[in-house]
C-alpha cells in the first residue's frame, strides 16, 4: 500500500475529519460495543465520499436530483453515523445515544436517522436495491448516482453477482459499487475461508468497469471516484484495499477484534492511541514545499 501522505497534501481537512470520525467510532465501542475493525477500515472511504464525491447536502436531504449512498455492510454504521454527525446531518450529541433503549442509533442503518437512505443489516441486499434506484433514475432522465459500499466478505453472497449481471445488462452506469477490501470477514481472513482473488477480473467478467486503489489514500480515492462512470454504459466497481482497525495499531489486522465492547477507561486509552498514531503519521510525512 502506498503511504497516503506522500500524495494527499491537499486533503488535510479530510484527514482531520477522518480522525474525528474514528474517535466517534471508538467511543461507540462501549455500553454494548460495535464492529470496530471494519468501521475503522471504511472511515476514509466514507469521509472522502461525503467530502468530495456525493452530491448530497445536510440542508437539502430530499433533493430529488441528489446522489444516494447505501451502506450494504450495515454493521459498520458507526463510521457512517460519525461522518453524518460531523457534517451536520444531525447533532453530534446524539452519538452518545448509541444502543440506548428507544434510540434509533443502533447496530444497523435506520431511515429514522437523517442522512440514512435505506435500512440495511442482512448482507448482500443493498446492491440490488441500489441497482433498482439507479435504473429508476435513468428511466426518469435524472442525473443522480447511487453508491453502494460493500464488505469483501459480503461478496460471498450470490445476490451481489446477480445484481451486477442485471446492472450490466441494463447498462446502469450510474451505479457505483465500492468494496472495503480489508481481507477479513468476522473472525477469519477471507482468503482462508472463501478465497476472493483475483477480484478485478471477476468484476470485469460480470460486465463492470473496475479500479483498485489504496482505500486510505485520499488522492487515490479522488482519482478513482472523481470522474464517473469509469466506463460509459457499465456499472463501476472500485475495490479499496484497506486495513481492519486502521488508526489503532493495537487492533489493526486482528481477527479477534472484529467486534469489541470496551470499558470507559479502555476507551480513553484507545482515543489517546488514535491521536498519537495520527500525530506520528503526520510527523513522518514528507514536507511539501510549494
Amino acid at each position: 500500500m502506498n503511504d497516503p501522505l506522500h500524495n494527499d497534501a491537499p486533503f488535510a481537512a479530510e484527514r482531520a475529519l477522518a480522525l474525528r470520525v474514528r474517535e466517534h467510532v471508538v467511543r461507540m465501542a462501549q455500553h454494548g460495543g460495535c464492529f470496530i475493525g471494519a468501521s475503522l477500515s471504511c472511515t476514509d472511504i466514507l469521509v472522502h465520499l461525503y467530502s468530495r464525491v456525493l452530491r448530497v447536502r445536510a440542508d437539502a436531504q430530499g433533493d430529488p436530483e441528489r446522489d444516494y449512498f447505501l451502506l450494504s455492510k450495515g454493521h459498520d454504521v458507526p463510521a457512517l453515523y460519525g461522518t453524518l454527525a460531523e457534517l451536520g446531518f444531525f447533532a453530534k450529541g446524539r452519538l452518545a445515544e448509541h444502543l440506548r433503549a428507544g434510540s434509533h442509533i443502533y447496530w444497523h442503518p435506520n431511515r429514522a436517522i437523517p442522512g440514512i437512505e435505506f435500512h440495511s443489516g442482512s448482507l448482500g441486499h443493498l446492491l440490488a436495491v441500489g441497482a433498482g434506484l439507479a435504473l429508476d433514475i435513468k428511466l426518469r432522465g435524472g442525473a443522480g448516482r447511487v453508491f453502494v459500499l460493500l464488505g469483501d466478505g459480503e461478496l460471498d453472497e450470490g445476490s451481489i453477482w446477480e445484481s451486477l449481471l442485471v446492472a450490466a445488462a441494463h447498462r446502469i452506469d450510474n451505479l457505483i459499487a465500492i468494496v472495503d477490501r480489508n481481507q477479513f470477514q468476522a473472525n477469519c481472513r477471507t482468503e482462508d475461508l472463501t478465497p476472493l482473488e483475483p477480484l478485478q477480473p471477476k468484476f470485469e467478467a460480470f460486465g463492470c468497469a473496475v479500479r483498485r486503489v489504496d482505500g486510505h489514500d485520499f488522492a487515490a480515492l479522488d482519482g478513482a471516484l472523481g470522474t464517473l462512470p469509469l466506463s460509459p454504459g457499465k456499472p463501476s466497481v472500485v475495490v479499496c484495499d484497506t486495513v481492519r482497525g486502521k488508526g489503532l495499531p493495537s487492533l489493526e489486522g486482528r481477527a479477534d477484534r472484529w467486534f469489541v465492547d470496551f470499558k470507559p477507561d479502555e476507551i480513553e486509552g484507545l482515543v489517546a492511541e488514535l491521536h498519537g498514531e495520527a500525530l506520528a503519521t503526520l510527523s513522518s510525512a514528507p514536507l511539501h514545499v510549494r
